[in-house]
């Protein structure tokens, strides 16, 4: 019994140290954590349970069958983040550049389906050089097996991935389909053909970093949704964001404890300038309205003209989408556009409540966007809020202008509640546009158009550049002083608690994608 107890301690041992010391080095060296200390870093002290260590790769090709490393290059299995349980697999890069073979990717699979058996969130520590090539299609046979799951996962449970060094080729397609992928800046990169291959095909000459680096991900194709420091700041970062998450869809939104107070913010009052063509920044109305400091921005760098986060509003989980002023006046366009539907998808599969801030002059014009679809994009944020079932509550700082008054989360496409500031303009466009199109005969017969323009549009502005047009109609619920916000919000969202909506029957809807 001691022998074959030795014999345990001893793969054991060699499982931990991965591929040896040097290539452990190695990866400290690069600034990089090993696979097991990120899990150690992510998980509960204590919790983890690891399954399938003693598993190795079963390929006898190219000399293949004289190196093995039990784990075969990941390590799987569960624990708990703040008391809850999640599943969690972490590519061992010092194990053949965590290349995937088809029993890596079995044991991935294995965690995968016990998420989805126990409605658990599923988080991936991805750090790999792509498919094992000795394995042939038996490795891209492996991947395919994960995308199946990322598929069948997808909201039902929470998909988190953590872009920790490499991931080119196909294996950019998991991440790509869970719901949040955070990278680390000048360590990860994500793309589907290399430099190499890039240079080769178009003759350009880009580096990793610029072609698939955090910068460009989270500034130019908005593929990752956060960016880390590194590997430390990186698991912080996934723990964060899931402490905004339920454990799946039958979950309601998680909640802190929290004791109710006055919940009047006098700054709410100041911040919309006077000159309805002078920016502001909408974080600001945002950190006034939820609880403080607990704004999670996503995709900060990307689309910046619209705000997506989560946030807490009397302790309790919300997504935010607002019109962002500081950026192309809070104009929606092509990204904007999408930006805002994929979150709002995100938060309607995990009964997310939705507040949505509106200050927008329009959909952005020009030949780039109507080229680029800014129908179809567009159409996209409009399909995903009427289709959201969560309590949706909009609130009109400033501008709401044309069809975008329409789409951002108004009454007629299935608002739950809306409010406006004093501050709103509800109308087909600006005043000044308005006139020059109503009046444009008594501006040509006039002697002084100028004049005529201005007192046009002042009679324009006064008529629609309010709330009150729609607040007579019933578009609008209720006009706010901005310093009651916060606490007419509390009121709304906790009103709304018990909200359910039967959808027509159908196998799903066709989003244009």
């Amino acid at each position: 019994m001691s022998d074959k107890r030795k014999d345990l301690e001893s793969k054991i041992s060699m499982a931990h140290l991965g591929g040896g010391k040097d290539r452990i080095e190695k990866q400290h060296a690069k600034g990089k954590l090993t696979a097991r200390e990120r899990i150690e870093l992510l998980l509960d002290n204590g919790s983890f349970e690891e399954m399938g260590i003693l598993v190795t790769h079963r390929t006898t090709d190219f000399g293949l069958e004289q190196t093995k490393f039990y784990g075969d290059g990941v390590v799987t299995g569960y624990g708990t983040i703040g008391g809850r349980m999640v599943y969690v697999f972490a590519q061992d890069f010092t194990v053949f550049g965590g290349s995937l073979s088809e029993t890596h990717a079995e044991k991935i699979c294995k965690v995968m389906d016990l998420a989805m058996k126990t409605g658990a969130p599923i988080i991936g520590l991805n750090d790999s050089g792509g498919a094992r090539i000795q394995e042939g299609v038996r490795s891209l046979g492996g991947y395919a097996d994960i995308f199946f799951r990322n598929v069948m996962a997808s909201g039902v449970i929470p998909q988190i991935s953590a872009i920790m060094g490499p991931c080119a080729g196909g294996a950019v397609y998991s991440p790509a389909m869970t719901d949040f992928t955070i990278m680390v800046e000048d360590t990860s990169y994500m793309f589907v053909t290399g430099p190499n291959v890039v240079k080769t095909v178009t003759n350009e000459e880009v580096s990793a970093e610029d072609l698939g680096g955090a910068s460009a991900h989270s500034t130019k194709s908005g593929v990752t949704h956060l960016t880390a420091a590194n590997d430390a700041d990186c698991i912080e970062k996934v723990r964060s964001l899931l402490s905004y998450l339920p454990q799946n869809c039958e979950d309601p939104p998680l909640s802190k404890p929290y004791e109710l107070g006055e919940e009047v913010r006098e700054d709410l009052e100041s911040i919309v300038p006077e000159s309805s063509s002078q920016p502001y920044d909408m974080r600001e109305v945002i950190n006034c309205i939820v609880d403080e400091d607990t704004f999670l921005e996503i995709q900060p760098g990307y689309a910046e003209n619209i705000v997506v986060g989560f946030a807490r509003l009397a302790g309790k989980s919300l997504g935010i989408v607002a019109n962002q002023p500081m950026h192309l006046a809070g104009c929606l366009d092509v990204n904007s556009s999408r930006k805002g539907a994929r979150f709002t998808r995100t938060c309607d599969c995990f009964n997310i409540p939705l507040l949505v801030l509106v200050d927008v002059p329009g959909f952005l014009p020009g030949t780039d966007q109507e080229w680029n679809g800014i129908i179809l994009n567009g159409a996209k944020l409009l399909y995903a809020l009427s289709e959201a079932t969560v309590p949706r509550v909009s609130l009109i700082t400033r501008k709401a202008y044309g069809g975008a008054y329409d789409v951002m989360n108004s009454k007629h496409i299935g608002a739950d509640i809306n409010y406006a500031w004093p501050t709103a303009e509800i109308a087909v466009m600006g005043a000044k546009g308005a006139s020059e199109i109503i009046f444009r005969k008594e501006l040509n017969e006039a002697d002084d158009p100028e004049q005529v323009l201005t007192q046009k549009e002042k009679e324009y502005a006064d008529k629609f550049a309010n709330p009150y047009s729609a607040a007579s109609r019933g578009f609008i619920d209720e006009v706010i002083y901005p310093r009651e916000s916060r606490r007419k919000l509390i009121k709304a969202f906790a009103m709304l608690e018990n909200k359910v909506v039967n959808l027509p029957r159908k196998k799903h809807g066709n989003i244009p994608l």
